[in-house]
Parts: C-alpha cells; sequence; structure tokens
C-alpha cells in the first residue's frame, strides 16, 4: 500500500502542473508537449540538457494516455493510424541511426521554416473552406519523415497534424489520429536511446511531469472534439507558427536551442 502522505506534493506540484499544460495543448491540438515540457522544465530551473532528457523519458507514457483518450472518444481512423504506424517507426529508427553519426543542425531550421508556413496556411484556410473527409495521400512517406524528425530533435504531432490538415481531414480526426500513433513511435525511440543513454530511475520533475500529463490526456481529447473544425484548425495553425517562430529564434540568439524539441 502506497503512503500519500510520505509522497513530497509541495515538489511535485509545479512539475505536475507543467505536465498538466503541456499535455493539455498537446492532446487538444495535435502538438506541443515536448516544447512546452521542456520550457516550462526550464523555467522551474532544471539545465535544458536535464530537461531534454525528462521530457523525452516522460513523453511515452503520456502521448500512450493521449492515444487512449483519444481513442475512447472516437477521434482516430484506424486505417489511416495503421498506414502511419509502420512507416513512423521506421523513421525513428533511422533517425536516431543518423543522429549518432551525422549533424542535424542545418536541417532543423529548413524543418522549422516549412512548419511554420504549413501554419499559415491552416489559418489562412480554415475560416474559407469547410473540411470534408477524403483519403489522405502520400501518408507512408510523411510517416517516415515525421518519424525521422521526432527521433532527431524535431516533432511528431506538428508535421503529422500539420499535413493531414493541410490535406483536408477533419481536424479531429487528425489530432486523434496522429496523437494515437505517437505513442508507437515515441517508444521505439526511446528505445533505441536507451542503450546510449542508460536506463534512470525516475526524478521528482519526470514524475511530476508523468502525472500532470497522464490526468491531462482525457481533457486534450475532449477539448478536441468539442472544439468546431474551423476553430480547431485555426488555433493548431496559430500554435504550430509559434512553435516553428520560438525554434527559429532560439536558434539564432542561444548557443543551446531552448526549444530542443517541438
Amino acid at each position: 500500500m502506497i503512503d500519500l502522505s510520505a509522497i513530497p506534493w509541495g515538489d511535485l506540484a509545479p512539475f505536475i502542473l507543467a505536465g498538466f499544460f503541456a499535455q493539455l495543448v498537446d492532446g487538444g491540438f495535435g502538438m506541443g508537449f515536448g516544447v512546452l515540457a521542456n520550457s516550462l522544465l526550464v523555467l522551474l530551473g532544471l539545465p535544458p540538457g536535464a530537461a531534454s532528457a525528462v521530457t523525452h523519458r516522460v513523453e511515452g507514457f503520456t502521448s500512450g494516455a493521449s492515444g487512449i483518450a483519444h481513442a475512447l472518444q472516437r477521434n482516430v481512423d484506424w486505417p489511416l493510424f495503421a498506414r502511419l504506424v509502420l512507416p513512423g517507426i521506421a523513421g525513428g529508427l533511422l533517425g536516431v541511426w543518423v543522429l549518432t553519426s551525422v549533424s542535424m543542425a542545418i536541417l532543423r531550421p529548413a524543418v522549422l521554416v516549412y512548419l511554420a508556413a504549413v501554419g499559415l496556411y491552416l489559418i489562412w484556410r480554415g475560416p474559407r473552406r469547410p473540411q470534408a473527409y477524403r483519403r489522405m495521400k502520400l501518408v507512408g512517406p510523411l510517416g517516415l519523415i515525421a518519424g525521422f524528425l521526432d527521433a532527431s530533435g524535431g516533432g511528431w504531432g506538428p508535421m503529422v497534424t500539420g499535413n493531414l490538415m493541410a490535406q483536408g481531414m477533419t481536424p479531429r480526426m487528425a489530432v486523434g489520429t496522429a496523437n494515437a500513433a505517437e505513442f508507437f513511435v515515441s517508444v521505439t525511440v526511446l528505445t533505441a536511446f536507451i542503450g546510449r543513454l542508460g536506463l534512470q530511475s525516475f526524478t521528482i520533475a519526470a514524475s511530476g511531469l508523468l502525472i500532470g500529463g497522464v490526468v491531462a490526456a482525457p481533457f486534450g481529447a475532449l477539448l478536441t472534439r468539442r472544439i468546431s473544425p474551423r476553430r480547431l484548425m485555426e488555433l493548431t495553425g496559430a500554435i504550430l507558427v509559434a512553435l516553428s517562430l520560438g525554434g527559429l529564434v532560439s536558434l539564432m540568439f542561444s548557443p543551446i536551442p531552448l526549444f530542443s524539441r517541438l
């Protein structure tokens, strides 16, 4: 039996709130857990490297909780999920291998510019064209590229969610399907990194981030289901632009990017 009174809730509370907020945004709009969690952990006093390690370790668990929550809300297109997962896993493994032998510094700015352009397109398109479901194209290559970027410092959520919406997929289904598939990619990437990083016990920061993220997961899925498609597309585009511009600014002015993961 766990003695709840022995748990240092005062120390955990700031990290629980950080995890809750980061996962609420990520679960609701399909992106943002990495950059928000990283930034909030740094603001709470963790060094950037430690914040990135904690975020990466926790994200596999929170993405799983988010995927289950979206499935329960019927926000997941399962045939599309199946088309994304295997290429995403392959891309993640490729990204881990490349990251250990090739510098990715030149790739990240190009990806951020591309994602900002996708975000602007979503903002423009939201009020102009109603979304109608249709079969998505180039899903396999999208999963492969997104998995590769997720492992090498990019982001699965912005790439997959943004592209599916830009192709015309119903926003809530794009968010839910991307979140559900992300779990398998995150676990693959984390497992591939274990040999190099080693297994470490959960710290106070990681434990608090995990608790907050798991608690927020069902609220994020419900938020996706309740927001109108037009508003969801516009807000997703705005978040995508903000994350991309934040990443570009950090690359320009910081020798160690604060926003190390989208």
